[in-house]
């Protein structure tokens, strides 16, 4: 395969985001799932079998190590941490010694595609869930991957694992992610990857609606869903820990920063300091993936040294709108 970079940006265009992967999902005893599509192979939860493979660089994997870590599944679930910066073909474990991934013994994850799926035609995602023994790919279906560790993983969650699906809120998370999700969490990249002025200028206004609304909800409520941490908050948390370090300069998202909102960077710092979010947060590799890696938007590769991280870890004062959610 061409070692060229890759490309983002289709003149023109909206960024249309590929939203097609290996349908496959991991459930309790290979059980058919009470939530969502079954459009592939159904495999059994089983602890040892898999191996989580993700980026902290990605934020779409991102996800999956938060929820990971917020539901104590560290000794069932072992996890694969890909380098921040590769070339067109795959995410690799150069950061591993020799490059290869100690458990799957592999250089770069196409090989755990291709080991299923030979010639895998689409493109090397993360996170990716890989069976250990066969070193075959199972899923990178990054939605249902998060949603399935607390719903069928159920039986390894530590004892004060926080409930990320609360039934009487589902309804209502369900549509306050969907607009995190198309308005925020993709409304980024559909800033960045727009192919024409006025394509950029619809991304970015419907960004910028959404994180009004967002700084509005968050004013007098700890969390998304009020006085309760579940997955929408997971799921906002990782597209806001790259603002003002990404989005707002390589994304043209520039009105303002995260920084200059007082609800939305209290609410991301309180987060950041909760168990299960900091630690999965690699400034430095955020940085060196966007910067590098997307060449279009930044042909020089050079990474910039700012913003300074520390504020993350300063006093938040959101303990007045109730009881830490983890």
């Amino acid at each position: 395969m061409s070692e060229e970079k890759p490309t983002f940006i289709t003149a023109g265009e909206e960024f249309d985001r590929d939203m097609t992967y290996i349908p496959d999902r991991i459930t309790h005893e290979a059980r058919k799932p009470e939530h969502g599509p079954v459009e592939g192979e159904l495999w059994p939860v089983e602890p040892g079998r898999y191996r989580l493979v993700a980026a902290p660089a990605c934020p779409w994997a991102n996800r999956s190590l938060i929820v990971r870590a917020l539901l104590g599944l560290e000794d069932v679930l072992s996890v694969g941490l890909p380098a921040p910066t590769h070339g067109p073909a795959s995410w690799n474990f150069d950061l591993d010694p020799g490059g290869v991934d100690p458990v799957l013994g592999i250089h770069e994850l196409r090989e755990a595609y291709d080991a299923r799926f030979p010639d895998y035609p689409r493109g090397i995602t993360v996170p990716a869930v890989v069976e250990v023994a066969s070193g075959h790919v199972v899923t990178n279906d990054f939605p249902w991957i998060t949603h399935d560790l607390f719903f069928e993983w159920r039986d390894h969650h530590r004892p004060d694992a926080p409930d990320l699906w609360p039934d009487d809120l589902r309804e209502e998370m369900e549509e306050v992610m969907d607009r995190v999700f198309t308005d925020v969490n993709n409304g980024v990249y559909r800033c960045g990857f727009a192919g024409s002025q006025a394509a950029y200028e619809r991304a970015y206004d419907r960004l910028w609606a959404a994180l009004d609304w967002l700084e509005e909800r968050l004013t007098d409520r700890r969390y998304l869903m009020g006085d309760r941490l579940t997955e929408a908050d997971v799921r906002l948390f990782t597209t806001l820990a790259r603002f003002d370090a990404v989005y707002h300069s390589h994304f043209k998202c520039n009105r303002n920063k995260l920084s200059e909102m007082p609800a939305l960077w209290g609410y991301a710092r309180d987060l950041f300091q909760t168990r299960g979010f900091g630690e999965t947060v690699d400034f430095e590799q955020i940085k060196q993936h966007y910067y590098v890696v997307q060449s279009d938007l930044n042909p020089s590769g050079i990474v910039p040294k700012g913003p300074d991280p520390s504020g993350w870890a300063s006093p938040h004062g959101r303990e007045r709108l109730g009881p830490s959610g983890a």
